[in-house]
C-alpha cells in the first residue's frame, strides 16, 4: 500500500511542472510581444509632441482611424495585460528573493522587476481611465491639450516620470529574463551581453519618454 501511493505521486507533481513551465513562457511572451510591442508605440507616439501638439494630434487621430481599434485594444493589450498582470502578482507572492543581503546584481534586478510590476501596474490603471476611458464617458477630445492639462499639475507630471521610467525598465528588464527564460542565452557571456544590450535600450526609451513629458507642458 505505501509503495503503489508513493508511486501515484509523481504524477500530478509532473502535470504541475508542466503547467508552470506553459504559463512561465506565456507570461514571458505576453509581456515583450504584445504589451511590448504596444508600449514602444506608445513611446513612440508620444515622442512626436516633441514636434509640436500639431503633430501628436495628428499621430492621435491616425491611430483613432484605425478599423476595429476598441477590439484590437481588447484582444492585443487588454486581455495579455490582466494575465500578465495576474500571473505576474501571483509569482511575486509565492517567489523568495534574498535581495535584503544586496550582494549579487541578479538579486536587485529581480527586486526591482517585482516593485516596477506593480508600480507599472498602477500606473497602467490610471492611464487607461485618464487618456481612454475617461474620454468616452465624459465625451472629451483625446488631443495635445487633454494631456498638457494633466500634466501642469506637478503631482501627475512626477507620478507620470516615475511611471514612465519604471515601465521601461520592467519592459527592458523582461526581455533580459525572457531571453533566459527562452532559453536564447544560455551561457554567462551571452547573458552579460544582453544585459548590457537591454540596458541600452532602458536609456533609450527611458529618455525618450522623459523627454517627451516635458513636451507636454
Amino acid at each position: 500500500m505505501q509503495s503503489n501511493s508513493l508511486t501515484a505521486d509523481p504524477q500530478p507533481v509532473s502535470n504541475n511542472i508542466r503547467k508552470r513551465f506553459v504559463l512561465s513562457r506565456l507570461h514571458s511572451l505576453a509581456g515583450i510581444v504584445p504589451l511590448g510591442i504596444f508600449m514602444v508605440e506608445h513611446l513612440l507616439t508620444n515622442s512626436t509632441a516633441l514636434f509640436g501638439s500639431e503633430k501628436y494630434n495628428e499621430q492621435i487621430h491616425l491611430i483613432q482611424s484605425i478599423p476595429f481599434l476598441p477590439l484590437l485594444e481588447i484582444f492585443l493589450v487588454a486581455i495579455p495585460l490582466i494575465f500578465h498582470a495576474g500571473y505576474g502578482i501571483y509569482l511575486s507572492m509565492i517567489s523568495k528573493s534574498n535581495i535584503q543581503t544586496y550582494k549579487y546584481e541578479r538579486n536587485r534586478l529581480f527586486f526591482f522587476q517585482r516593485v516596477t510590476g506593480i508600480t507599472t501596474l498602477v500606473f497602467i490603471i490610471y492611464h487607461v481611465w485618464s487618456f481612454r476611458l475617461a474620454p468616452v464617458f465624459y465625451g472629451t477630445e483625446i488631443n495635445f491639450d487633454l494631456v498638457n492639462s494633466h500634466l501642469e499639475n506637478v503631482f501627475i507630471f512626477s507620478f507620470y516620470v516615475i511611471g514612465v521610467v519604471g515601465a521601461v525598465f520592467h519592459f527592458t528588464n523582461g526581455i533580459r529574463t525572457g531571453l533566459i527564460t527562452w532559453g536564447v542565452t544560455k551561457g554567462p557571456a551571452s547573458q552579460r551581453i544582453a544585459q548590457k544590450i537591454c540596458l541600452l535600450f532602458f536609456a533609450v526609451f527611458g529618455v525618450l519618454g522623459v523627454a517627451s513629458l516635458f513636451a507636454f507642458i
